[in-house]
């Protein structure tokens, strides 16, 4: 009887963790201050946001779509359309963030000559959803946004923008069979996989190793949600990838480490290059060095389109 109430501690004992870091990781509604880290935006930061907000607000549409695969949520994006233009880019928010936070990209695209659409992913901003999906699930959302365009317009041309989990949405989309209609994708900041990047956060957040909080958390991951921190892998979506792929990363990123940029190009087996910006932090690459980063960026879509 003391080994049976012994195991049956430990084994509550696992799911409490694993259920306690699975909501401080993928529950939407639980607070991330501490993941992401909390800071004051300046005045002239403000002042740009909410030009940002008025931009939006007078050029974009709201667009619905049900998603086709795990669970019929209802999906939100925005939507910003040209008369002469048959080329879109769907351009993908990272974690914990929105849509509407990609304004400033928009814009670029806008400028360019581009269509956008930028999508809120399940459990972010304006769409349904219980639970964030690291790009996972996120992936197949992204191919019926795909489909959501082409069924207005078959010859359209599209290409994939994305930011951190954005941008691991984008490459885990090009492992799978897309259209002829997406020419390319460009991948800003995105990691490995699921369980490198929790592995990452845990010992920089927590000083924690991965046994055995984080199989914990995969084990209620996989109850909850059903899929494991390894099966949302970039590197293996990439290995099936016909996409060409520009990997961008910023050589002062701690939070998806630089380390992993290699990684994934060296996974990719498809036409493919690689930007560093030297300095820039997580997500701040183009702020970092505008001209470098448009530059290359329009280069590659140039080559590829």
């Amino acid at each position: 009887m003391f080994i049976i109430i012994i195991c049956f501690i430990l084994v509550a004992t696992y799911f409490i963790i694993g259920n306690y870091f699975y909501n401080i990781s993928l529950n939407p509604k639980k607070d991330k201050t501490f993941i992401l880290g909390g800071y004051e935006e300046t005045e002239e930061q403000l002042q740009k946001l909410e030009e940002q907000k008025i931009w939006l607000e007078e050029n974009a549409n709201d667009v619905y779509i049900n998603a086709t695969n795990n669970g019929k949520l209802k999906l939100h994006a925005y939507e910003i359309t040209q008369e002469d233009s048959n080329v879109w880019v769907i351009a993908v928010h990272g974690y914990m963030s929105k849509a509407s936070a990609l304004t400033r990209f928009a814009q670029k695209f806008e400028e360019r000559g581009y269509n956008v659409l930028m999508p809120d992913l399940r459990g972010h901003g304006l769409s349904e959803g219980k639970y964030v999906g690291m790009g996972w699930y996120d992936r197949l959302d992204l191919i019926d946004w795909i489909n959501y365009i082409l069924e207005k317009n078959p010859d359209d041309k599209i290409f994939l923008f994305g930011i951190s989990m954005g941008a691991a949405t984008v490459m885990m989309a090009t492992g799978e069979k897309l259209p002829n209609n997406v020419k390319l994708a460009i991948s800003d900041c995105g990691y490995t996989c699921v369980w490198d990047e929790f592995c990452h956060q845990m010992n920089k957040l927590f000083d924690l190793c991965e046994f055995p909080v984080l199989y914990a958390a995969d084990t209620v991951c996989k109850i909850k949600v059903g899929y494991s921190f390894k099966e949302a892998s970039c590197i293996e979506q990439l290995k099936k990838s016909k996409t060409p792929t520009l990997f961008i990363h910023g050589s002062a990123d701690d939070f998806v480490p630089f380390e992993m940029l290699d990684k994934v190009y060296e996974a990719a087996n498809c036409e493919k290059e690689k930007l560093i910006i030297e300095d820039a932090t997580h997500g701040q690459s183009s702020a970092t060095n505008p001209e470098l980063y448009w530059s290359t960026v329009d280069k590659f879509i140039e080559k590829y389109l």
